[in-house]
């Protein structure tokens, strides 16, 4: 167990270094168009269409050193909660990601950050379309290898065959393999140990910071969520929500 669990980490912590090694232009890139963004008290909505892809939205949603002008959007057809299987086949329904970016009043002006692990379902390009559509600035995070190397014809796929890296104004790669997971153990028939999820989040909370850093460095009061367990949470907090409260959907 001990060098199962070492293998994984070894895995886990390459993959956040080629991120931020490899990545460094794009989300410095990313963060400027975060920064200005915030400078400009415009939200920062983030959806992640797609049953695990859905925790990158949760991620930097409502969290400890978090941005409050964070807005997740939080649709309950991809949710795992609502079902799993139902998830799937929601992610893969042509349309459904229209539905989504008109329901949350996106247009010209706002800023959309796209997060999914593969960066082909349908939901998923649904959403950058229809938002490009309402001239909504976007970005994409996703791996580039596994959309490249998953077949046109994958039932997952958005009738245009698009890979989300293809359609958004700015992408970063997150590098995650095809399939996912990434240990093999003797005698089993899959690999386990899934990074995707350590993979979306580690590239948002870096974009977050480094997006905190510039605002700082301009001068301007950065309004920052500390958490409500913490001594003077809720006061802290308190002294910026009603800025946000009929704003952010989710709050």
């Amino acid at each position: 167990m001990p060098e199962l669990g070492a293998r994984y980490l070894a895995q886990v912590t390459g993959l956040m270094q080629r991120i931020l090694t490899e990545e460094a232009a794009a989300i410095a890139t990313v963060a400027d168009v975060v920064a200005d963004q915030v400078a400009a008290d415009r939200l920062v909505h983030v959806y992640g269409p797609g049953g695990h892809s859905n925790l990158a939205s949760q991620e930097v949603f409502f969290r400890a050193g978090g941005l409050m002008h964070v807005a997740a959007i939080l649709d309950e057809g991809t949710l795992l909660s609502s079902g799993a299987l139902r998830s799937m086949a929601m992610e893969r329904t042509p349309g459904y990601g229209r539905i989504v970016v008109e329901d949350a009043g996106l247009g010209e002006g706002d800023l959309l950050v796209l997060v999914n692990a593969y960066g082909i379902n349908a939901a998923l390009i649904d959403a950058a379309l229809t938002a490009r559509e309402r001239g909504v600035t976007l970005v994409g995070v996703s791996s580039v290898e596994h959309a490249s190397r998953t077949a046109p014809t994958h039932p997952a796929r958005h009738p245009t065959r698009a890979n989300l890296h293809d359609v958004v104004d700015h992408h970063i790669d997150t590098k995650v393999p095809i399939g996912d997971a990434v240990v093999e153990v003797d005698g089993a028939v899959e690999k386990t140990g899934a990074v995707s999820t350590f993979a979306n989040a580690f590239t948002l909370n870096v974009v977050m910071m480094t997006a905190i850093e510039a605002l700082t460095a301009r001068g301007v009061e950065v309004p920052i969520w500390r958490s409500g367990n913490a001594p003077g949470g809720d006061e802290a907090n308190a002294r910026f929500l009603d800025r946000f409260r009929t704003r952010v959907r989710a709050l």
